[in-house]
């Protein structure tokens, strides 16, 4: 094992589940792991991701949307399926 390797342990059922995902997407466990690792945001990148579209609301419209207004747009993106994976915490 390289110097800036590593391993982890997951039930058998994970890892049979995670050599199946890696074969239909024609790809290794290590990669399917490694993409999800740097694909999926924190929840500090997702409040940073959060401030910053703020900040853009607040530029183009000229005051920053009311947390009811923030509120509707979450739940308008959750039922669209384009917040799966956001935590609420983090918007």
């Amino acid at each position: 094992m390289a110097a800036d390797e590593t391993s982890i342990k997951v039930s058998t059922a994970a890892r049979d589940r995670l050599a199946q995902l890696a074969a239909e997407h024609g790809t290794t466990i290590r990669s399917l792991v490694e993409d999800l690792a740097q694909s999926t945001p924190t929840q500090a990148e997702y409040a940073e991701r959060a401030e910053l579209a703020r900040a853009e609301l607040t530029s183009a419209l000229g005051s920053a949307p009311s947390p009811e207004a923030e509120a509707k747009a979450r739940a308008l993106l959750e039922r669209l399926g384009g917040a799966a994976h956001s935590p609420r915490a983090a918007a």
